[in-house]
């Protein structure tokens, strides 16, 4: 067994894909893109996640610039918080944890007031963060779900050049039989990878998800990953399909799926909270992709997330290339977060 995407010093995914050969475009895309004589280097994904994140943090840093340590401080606080969809739960944890550190601790400087706040976000998103484990099971069946428009099949064609770059078999399972373009949509995505894709022109998405599961254990594939239908939770005949692919996972591979993981796009506050709970409920999640957090002003979201339901988040999102999904890791997060 050994950990995925588990961040070490000095050793990233983008260092990690930089050493795989970069996902092809379509013929069109690259005859328009050409790179220019010097192009501008690219951006860590530090300077990326903070750029993403600078609609979150624009509202919360510049409340510390020569603030005064009162009520009127925190007031600004908790309204910045509440503007971050970090929800009324976390947003009192945190300011009941400030107020109890500012007086223990004697800080006087907005600075330090600032350092504290930074050190509770930490140890509140701290157990979110978990490293993505490979090798435990052969194959490991990921199933992804997630509502329309979130990135799920995106996503999906993102980790599996990951998997790949740790020298992953991966297969794909077409489960979405709903969206007429979603098949296609995943096809495009194996063959930029190199990565076969398991579809019906019509069908049953549990029976594509068995013959899948089936032809990965045939091939020797490392990895599974069933695409399923994009749907709200409210759309409760849809939710019963979704279970019924679970079980049908169960029945081609004992203990499977192994990976139950939602994506849900960062921009939808507390929406996404809604979603993690119903689709909790209904498939027992194992893990969290977060999406399109470049250019949000609800980053707060995962502290909703970790105060209410605090499934892991193993990826996080801030841009279309394939080094812009990441381990999630609490600290950066923050970082970026508080500016």
């Amino acid at each position: 067994m050994f950990s995925f995407f588990k961040k070490k010093p000095q050793d990233t995914i983008a260092e990690n894909v930089a050493a795989t050969a970069a996902v092809p475009a379509p013929e069109s895309v690259q005859a328009s893109a050409q790179a220019p004589a010097q192009a501008a280097p690219r951006l860590s994904w530090m300077e990326r996640l903070k750029s993403g994140l600078s609609r979150t943090s624009s509202n919360i840093a510049t409340l510390f610039v020569g603030a005064k340590i009162d009520e009127d401080l925190y007031d600004e606080l908790e309204s910045a918080l509440l503007m971050a969809d970090a929800g009324v739960d976390a947003t009192a944890s945190l300011l009941s944890g400030l107020k109890r550190k500012v007086k223990e601790e004697k800080l006087t400087e907005a600075t330090q007031v600032k350092a504290a706040l930074r050190s509770l976000l930490v140890d509140l998103l701290k157990p979110l963060e978990k490293p993505f484990e490979l090798g435990r099971e052969q194959p490991l069946v990921m199933m992804i779900a997630g509502v329309n428009g979130a990135g799920k099949t995106t996503t999906i064609g993102k980790l599996a050049k990951h998997l790949q770059a740790h020298d992953q078999k991966v297969l794909l399972a077409a489960g979405d039989t709903f969206r007429a373009a979603a098949r296609e949509q995943l096809t495009v995505w194996g063959e930029r990878n190199g990565v076969a894709v398991i579809s019906q022109a019509s069908g049953d998405p549990a029976a594509v998800a068995f013959d899948a599961v089936q032809a990965g254990r045939a091939r020797g594939m490392d990895v599974v990953m069933v695409d399923t239908a994009g749907r709200l939770p409210t759309q409760l005949h849809l939710m019963d399909e979704l279970k019924k692919i679970k079980r049908v996972l169960g029945k081609g591979i004992d203990s499977a799926p192994h990976e139950v993981l939602l994506v849900i796009d960062g921009n939808t506050g507390q929406n996404a909270l809604t979603q993690v709970k119903a689709f909790d409920d209904a498939l027992s999640l194992t893990g969290l992709v977060v999406t399109k957090l470049d250019g949000t002003a609800k980053g707060g979201v995962l502290a909703a997330i970790a105060k209410q339901r605090p499934v892991p988040v193993y990826f996080i999102g801030i841009g279309e290339a394939i080094d812009d999904l990441q381990p999630f890791v609490a600290s950066e997060f923050v970082d970026a977060l508080l500016g």
